[in-house]
């Protein structure tokens, strides 16, 4: 339990104030500057050589310090000049895609002047561009991007130099205005007034590069999320996902509660979705930190899972792409249903050529075979793994691991797992005609050869799953005590670290068992992951908006 405290501790240091984060920096009051009643000047036709106004975005230390010290400059002449840069209110009329959608077949070098289409918007500046008395700025807000078309003539007394000297980008703006397609077929807001709404003090990363350092994106993820769009699309994405999820398993009977709940508290469908804690280490396929949905359905078996994990990922891909073929990091996965179900000693058998049920129970022949068999090639690490085997049941998953769950790239169900490594499952209804002795009413779901749900017919002997627990408590306790031995009071090291914690038996859980629980089946299926098979995303900490990460030091 130190151990998780730990976590918890490490995790909020890394993830201070993450709402505030999403929505940007602060706020206060703003002077609008309003554009003079008269004059429209004309555009010229003729595309001129860009000059880029002036803005820093270089990302050394020495650098960002000097950008910080000019814009804080910025700041106390804006507010020298009657301009609150810390708005407090800014009311809009449209956002960017919307105005993309309405003025859709406006036609190039067209202009709409008329009070009905006038418009105001806000978002943040990130390009701009200037020709003597014109200047064009990028505008955008969480929906997309539209220009802003700012004329001299346009603007009131020395407003246009304002824009020029005192706004970089980076800033959020405000501006008002009417509509305008420019020859160049460019959607614009002819800007008629407009005001700061906030001063960013920060260089954004290089348009070019953006922001590289993989640490830093994730620490902070709203820079991230500024410099690179397509992140909080895939945010977007997420909440989608999740959305459609909580409608599939409703629309099916499930009722969603804060703890699971056996059916003798009156439940018999019920599903969780929430964060879920596991002391490990950090890759790009696991966070400490990470969100799950776990259900439970009373008087159904391991197959009604299998049905309901189909119907889940493909609602959420049609949610998100309309289509159940999806690419993944250059592979194409095909979620048309049925699914691929086939058990692990035949995926086992199909892809190494060993039938496990020919190995006898001899645990040191079975090792010699393998070894004898497959162990040319392999790594120091994965030999080690299968010596380590207490069981064959743990030896045929090993193999299953190290050798057929990266082929697994298509959606498929592996079924009937070895007791040994399920110890809250059924035994599988064939196990008494001993056609599948020592095997369980598992399965896990595999795509692009990652697990993305485990689900059982739920263990709902007392005695039998007292007697797994009281095993598994037992086993673990032997190798602490091998461990302590180990250590012979030296520092601990992370390869006996997990097995130092102490184990006792939940005994809350057996008596609950023993009251009575109907015939059921379980499953948790990983959001995250499926999050990121259905954006494309290489790394679970893409898909978290805060992971937790290591301390910088």
């Amino acid at each position: 339990m130190e151990g998780l405290k730990v976590w918890r501790l490490s995790s909020s240091i890394s993830r201070p104030s993450s709402f505030r984060q999403l929505f940007g920096l602060g706020s206060s009051s703003c002077l609008i500057l309003r554009c003079s009643d008269g004059g429209a000047a004309t555009t010229s036709n003729t595309r001129l050589p860009s000059r880029n106004l002036r803005s820093s975005t270089s990302t050394s230390t020495s650098d960002r310090e000097a950008v910080r010290a000019i814009r804080l400059k910025k700041v106390e002449q804006l507010r020298s000049k009657g301009l609150e840069p810390y708005a407090y209110k800014w009311d809009r009329s449209h956002s960017a895609r919307e105005l993309q959608e309405i003025y859709e077949n406006l036609n190039n070098g067209e202009e709409l002047d008329s009070e009905s289409h006038h418009v105001s918007i806000a978002g943040r500046i990130v390009a701009r561009r200037a020709f003597g008395k014109l200047a064009f700025l990028t505008l955008r807000d969480q929906t997309g991007t539209i220009q802003l078309y700012c004329e001299k003539e346009r603007l009131l007394n020395d407003q246009f130099e304002h824009l020029k000297t005192l706004v970089d980008i980076g800033d959020i703006l405000g501006a008002s205005g009417s509509i305008k397609r420019t020859e160049k077929g460019e959607l614009s807001v002819k800007v008629d007034s407009f005001a700061v709404l906030t001063k960013s003090l920060l260089p954004l990363p290089d348009k070019f590069h953006g922001l590289t350092d993989i640490d830093k994106r994730y620490r902070q993820r709203y820079v991230d999320m500024i410099a690179n769009p397509e992140v909080a699309d895939i945010f977007r994405k997420r909440a989608k996902i999740v959305r459609e999820i909580r409608k599939t398993v409703e629309s099916q009977g499930f009722v969603e509660v804060e703890t699971p709940v056996l059916q003798v508290g009156g439940f018999e469908k019920v599903y969780e979705i929430g964060r879920i804690f596991r002391n490990e280490g950090i890759s790009t396929r696991h966070n400490p930190e990470f969100t799950t949905i776990e259900m439970y359905e009373a008087y159904s078996d391991y197959q009604t899972m299998m049905n309901i994990a189909e119907e889940i990922v493909t609602r959420c891909a049609l949610a998100v792409h309309g289509k159940l073929t999806i690419d993944y990091q250059g592979v194409e996965i095909h979620l048309e249903r049925p699914w691929r179900r086939e058990t692990m000693h035949n995926l086992v058998e199909e892809v190494t050529g060993i039938d496990f049920t020919e190995l006898g129970n001899d645990l040191k022949v079975a090792k010699d075979v393998i070894l004898k068999a497959l162990g040319v090639g392999l790594d120091i690490k994965d030999k080690f793994s299968i010596e380590s085997c207490p069981s064959l049941g743990h030896l045929l998953n090993e193999v299953f691991e190290i050798f057929v769950e990266p082929k697994l790239l298509q959606p498929t169900f592996v079924l009937d797992y070895p007791m040994e490594i399920s110890p809250l499952a059924k035994p599988h209804r064939s196990s008494l005609e001993n056609r599948h002795a020592g095997l369980t009413e598992r399965f896990e779901l595999f795509i692009c050869g990652r697990e993305l749900a485990n689900a059982f017919s739920e263990l709902t002997d007392p005695l039998d799953q007292r007697a797994r627990l009281e095993e598994q408590v037992r086993q673990h306790n032997k190798k602490r005590a091998e461990a302590v031995s180990v250590t012979d009071g030296t520092e601990k090291n992370n390869k006996n670290e997990e097995s130092m914690y102490e184990v006792t038996l939940d005994d809350d859980f057996l008596t609950a068992l023993e009251y009575g629980m109907p015939p059921a089946s379980g499953m948790g299926l990983g959001i995250d992951r499926l999050v990121m098979l259905l954006t494309d995303s290489a790394s679970i900490r893409d898909v978290i908006a805060f992971p937790v990460l290591r301390i910088s030091h």
